[in-house]
């Protein structure tokens, strides 16, 4: 019977009822609507001020203006700024006098400013939604690192740098996972969260100098089983929020070499020492 006939009784037939698309209408616009009164309640702030701005998982104008954002031209391997254009394959001086164990290194920005506050609210104020944000623009500065290079058989994968595990507890997140997952997510990439182990428990880096740094780090990662099927024969992109010595990224690096990468490169969201191009 279709719609619009008599049934014997005399009583009219309607057509096909659409009630499941009109309520997922209705949901729509009541979720709408419950957005804009919670954004009138609880209006979106930037995520390094607070300012009010006028959508979600951004900053302000003033932010924005003051982010200290890389671009090229830059050294090939630690992704430091220089001044003027040096030409394809440039080296720093600091990478001639110091090969890092990885290939390359990009950063979305120096470790200044709004940079630096967004790290430190992710990483010690318990943030982690401005992960989303944060691992948007670490997959579009990282986009040489992540795409596939000509002598490859596939796509790079994402392993991100472990807390140990007593850290884990305490922090609740691992905020390199975090920015990890969500580069995975934007360009569809396979993200390793269990690839690395951090196997000793180490001192806080901040305060210690270079050679304290590569001390306390030395021998604490290692590759899962997990991980050695993952990464094997594959090129890794290492993942951390932010660069100082590079003594945390070397030591998971070489971890990574020894168990079968094909080779590493790394992306963080901050590069401490690169605020100055070089001249």
């Amino acid at each position: 019977m279709t719609g619009g006939e008599a049934a014997e009784d005399g009583r009219q037939i309607s057509g096909p009822i659409r009630w499941p698309l009109r309520g997922q209408a209705l949901a729509r616009a009541f979720s709408e609507a419950g957005r804009r009164v919670l954004d009138l309640v609880l209006p979106p702030t930037c995520l390094a001020c607070d300012a009010i701005v006028g959508q979600e998982a951004t900053l302000c104008p003033s932010c924005w203006e003051q982010m200290p954002f890389l671009a090229p031209p830059w050294c090939e391997r630690l992704g430091l700024p220089f001044a003027y254009d040096l030409g394809p394959g440039a080296l720093s001086p600091q990478a001639i006098a110091r090969p890092p164990a990885f290939d390359r290194l990009r950063a979305v920005a120096a470790y200044e400013g709004p940079a630096r506050v967004l790290v430190s609210r992710l990483k010690y104020y318990d943030r982690p939604a401005m992960a989303a944000a944060m691992g948007q623009w670490m997959a579009r500065a990282g986009s040489e690192l992540l795409a596939p290079r000509e002598e490859e058989a596939g796509l790079p994968v994402i392993v991100p740098v472990p807390l140990h595990r007593l850290r884990l507890w305490s922090r609740r997140y691992n905020q390199s996972g975090l920015l990890a997952r969500e580069m995975g997510r934007a360009l569809g990439l396979t993200v390793a969260p269990q690839a690395l182990i951090r196997r000793k428990r180490t001192r806080q880096q901040v305060g210690l100098d270079a050679a304290a740094r590569a001390r306390n780090v030395s021998g604490a990662f290692s590759v899962t089983p997990q991980g050695l099927m993952t990464i094997s024969g594959r090129r890794v992109v290492l993942v951390d929020d932010v660069y100082t010595t590079g003594a945390t990224v070397g030591a998971a690096t070489r971890a990574l070499l020894r168990e079968g990468a094909t080779a590493v490169d790394v992306m963080v969201f901050a590069h401490a020492g690169a605020d100055t191009p070089l001249g």
